[in-house]
């Protein structure tokens, strides 16, 4: 009766640990720049897509878009709205054209035509204010990140439709004051435009979030910091960006996991864990994450971050193999492979739209352990399957995610699979092990032990129960 006491007291225990290190969170990722009546913005659904692969991977929920109409954006918010109720982090994160009329800032659909700031205010464009406060007020912890501080494209028509009376608008955007619990982060200083990059490639302060904000054991404030230090590093000082906070408490969108949990819940002020650890598990956790990465920014990060790392040489290894090519293996593996494969990365949206079912998924993951990438197929893509695809995804060049795309779900059918061995295979294999078998003793065996499989299965059960939560408390 003690025993079943402890059993049932550790397993109360650690289902508390369990509930009390998880948290819901939830994100609103858009990206518009296929504008109908004004110059088209090229980079923001890149951005929108890199960002939103970056929230799904320290575990939000993400409403992702790009290219939206005034009612679709309406219908993601509802959706973002619906789900950020009572949330423990909501970041609400939009690229593209975003105006400022009489300092009141809003975000613009790709079917905005304004005219006029009547238009501006009847519905035309989206009040972020507004928007803020319906869809993310209850959340605990609110990250906004605004990459929208770009030349406002219909301040002339506002101007001169407004020459009876007097009207504000400004480039960029208005100043913005958080309320508590929330961060709020531009992609420059208020009334200043921001650069978009390189068309097809991620604008400064995007990639600056994308760098920083997941890096593991990293609080979102001093993210944030490095954020602004980057672009205006990369901008040569042409762009800084800006920010107002509320937070109350620290903040980690990627604890690492081998910190200690100082804190066990978020609190009603909207503090999420805490982490507090050794500097040598972060810098592990972070070169995990870069290590198998074809990006030379994400390993020229983390050389940014340890200049003098224990995994320095494999980063400038890796770099010098990336800037080099594949080799000529890799390159008669890949050809007839479609060059999207290459470029387009592949997100748990892109895998959710191919919409594999378990009969697909084992494939896969069959055709991986054929290659040489081992997987256990069991038609359930697990973190052990995610790894693998990763590694996979490496070796063969490709953004590696852990995710897959049709383009690569497509290269990965092509490549020629080993057979399973076959019956007379296992036949031949067992005849010579026969043959180089020593003869058997004269001595009789001893005779066979009977159990009860249901006292074994009963021990191995609570034996694994009691074993595995005590490890895990004295791991914690």
């Amino acid at each position: 009766m003690r025993y079943l006491t402890l059993i049932a007291s550790l397993m109360c225990m650690a289902l508390s640990i369990s509930a009390a290190k998880a948290d819901r969170r939830v994100a609103f990722v858009v990206g518009n720049g296929s504008y109908k009546n004004v110059a088209q913005l090229p980079n923001p659904p890149i951005d929108a897509k890199a960002m939103a692969a970056t929230l799904r991977n320290v575990g939000f929920e993400v409403i992702e878009g790009s290219n939206l109409t005034r009612d679709q954006m309406t219908e993601k918010l509802l959706d973002f709205g619906r789900k950020a109720q009572g949330s423990d982090v909501a970041v609400f994160y939009y690229a593209g054209h975003g105006i400022a009329v009489s300092g009141s800032n809003y975000l613009l659909p790709v079917d905005a035509d304004i005219k006029s700031e009547m238009d501006v205010k009847l519905g035309a464009a989206i009040n972020i204010d507004l928007t803020l406060e319906q869809t993310m007020g209850d959340a605990k912890v609110k990250l906004v990140f605004l990459d929208a501080c770009r030349d406002n494209p219909f301040a002339a028509k506002i101007k001169s439709n407004s020459a009876t009376r007097s009207v504000n608008v400004q480039s960029g955007l208005a100043e913005m004051k958080s309320g508590e619990g929330t961060l709020i982060a531009f992609a420059t200083g208020p009334g200043q435009t921001a650069l978009d990059g390189q068309e097809g490639n991620n604008s400064p302060f995007t990639r600056a979030l994308i760098d920083n904000i997941t890096r593991p054991g990293v609080e979102i404030q001093q993210a944030m910091t490095s954020v602004r230090a980057q672009v205006n590093e990369e901008t040569r000082k042409g762009q800084l960006p800006w920010g107002h906070t509320n937070l109350t408490g620290a903040v980690y969108l990627n604890p690492a996991q081998t910190t200690q949990v100082a804190h066990a819940a978020p609190t009603a002020s909207g503090v999420v864990p805490v982490a507090a650890g050794g500097s040598d598990g972060v810098e592990l956790e972070y070169w995990r994450s870069v290590k198998e990465s074809n990006k030379p920014e994400e390993l020229n990060a983390y050389l940014s971050a340890y200049p003098n790392g224990q995994f320095k040489a494999l980063a400038l290894a890796r770099l010098a193999a990336i800037k080099s090519g594949p080799s000529t293996a890799t390159r008669a593996l890949n050809a007839g492979v479609d060059p999207a494969t290459f470029t387009d990365e592949a997100t748990q949206l892109t895998e959710d739209q191919m919409g594999l079912d378990k009969t697909q998924r084992r494939d896969v993951q069959r055709r991986l352990t054929g290659l040489g990438f081992d997987t256990k197929q069991t038609g359930v893509f697990s973190e052990e399957t995610r790894s693998v695809l990763k590694r996979w995804q490496a070796a063969r060049g490709y953004p590696s995610s852990g995710y897959l795309n049709k383009y690569q779900h497509k290269a990965l059918l092509s490549e020629v699979v080993a057979a399973p061995p076959t019956a007379s295979d296992n036949s031949q294999k067992a005849a010579r092990r026969a043959a180089t078998a020593p003869a058997p003793s004269s001595a009789p065996a001893p005779a066979p032990q009977r159990s009860n499989p249901g006292d074994a299965a009963g021990a191995a059960f609570v034996g694994g129960v009691v074993g595995g939560m005590m490890g895990g408390m004295f791991r914690r």
